[in-house]
């Protein structure tokens, strides 16, 4: 009876977490360049001293969530027409400075500022591929593949379209700005390619979202069940066991 109950409380403890992790990626299905989340697994050690602990072995024998990982699959091309709505085909992010430093986003609706600064929708400055703000004089823009910037038929700057080494993950922040970890450097991708008036959408479509949610939602409700199960013969055997002792 034991290890079913620590089945049921890990598998619980697993599930209303990858619960609220799908309830986000389907609350973020209409985001651009949102990135869906995907939980993983890991085993649980209680201290240090566990791998001695009957009780640790016990509950290593089974799995709880270790976390989130970033699903960095392609979303969705949307035309706009906006020749400042740029979005990325392949491995890679745009570079933008906000006021807690560069984070890097797949959300290409850009803006064109008073003062010719290529921003955001919020705002941020977007970096080209030496770290710095894009500044844009007056005239027609259009952007090619690379991310080359061209004013009136010359080149003035390329957009920075940057990736990480393979295992790096990022951390988000909102819906789809992400830090990138300390002392990771990111670079410039050599295997993107940048689509003027278009816009991602989220690499999460509302109709897998929904199943997902449903899944989760049935198998938490499981192993309610299941520990309801065990809660009740733990009361038994204490009111009618115990005593008898």
């Amino acid at each position: 009876m034991g290890s079913g109950y620590y089945a049921a409380l890990t598998g619980l403890v697993a599930r209303t977490q990858a619960l609220d992790t799908a309830a986000g990626n389907l609350a973020n299905t209409q985001t651009p360049g949102y990135r869906a989340e995907r939980e993983y697994f890991r085993s649980v050690l209680l201290g240090q001293d566990a791998l001695d602990s009957q009780l640790g072995h016990t509950v290593n024998n089974f799995g709880l969530l270790g976390g989130d990982l970033l699903n960095m699959g392609q979303g969705a091309l949307q035309q706009t027409g906006n020749p400042l709505d740029l979005a990325i085909e392949g491995q890679g992010f745009f570079a933008v400075q906000t006021a807690d430093g560069v984070r890097y986003t797949r959300d290409g609706g850009f803006h064109r500022t008073a003062r010719g600064g290529l921003t955001t929708g919020r705002g941020e400055p977007v970096l080209d591929v030496n770290g710095r703000p894009i500044l844009l004089p007056p005239g027609d823009v259009s952007v090619g593949a690379s991310g080359a910037v061209s004013v009136a038929g010359g080149v003035v700057a390329t957009v920075g379209v940057f990736s990480f080494p393979t295992g790096v993950q990022l951390k988000p922040e909102g819906t789809n700005r992400y830090a990138a970890p300390p002392n990771v450097k990111a670079v410039l991708s050599q295997d993107a390619s940048v689509h003027e008036g278009a816009i991602e959408s989220a690499n999460q479509d509302v109709i897998q979202g929904t199943l997902d949610l449903i899944v989760m939602q049935r198998q938490a409700e499981m192993m309610q069940r299941a520990l309801t199960v065990f809660h009740t013969e733990f009361n038994q055997t204490a009111c009618e066991d115990l005593p008898s002792v």
